[in-house]
């Protein structure tokens, strides 16, 4: 289950520098995750400082969506 970032993630870029698969990318309002690439392994979520990045499980479907399709257009972080 692939983590998601919310919208009240800041683009501090924190997440983008410890993820070991590099999943994040920047898009125009926000960090987002590509689900296709995360690996789950929650070093994101304890990271971050907005505390803006959570399972999918706890996510909403908005920001679940939101995250998959920016993830597929936006340039990696």
């Amino acid at each position: 289950m692939p983590s998601v970032i919310d919208d009240s993630c800041i683009k501090c870029g924190v997440c983008a520098g410890i993820c070991p698969v590099s999943a994040m990318h920047l898009a125009d309002s926000q960090m987002v995750i590509d689900p296709d690439v995360c690996i789950d392994c929650g070093a994101c979520i304890a990271e971050c400082p907005q505390s803006a990045i959570s399972p999918d499980s706890e996510a909403s479907a908005a920001a679940i969506q939101f995250n998959a399709e920016q993830a597929k257009i936006a340039p990696s972080a």
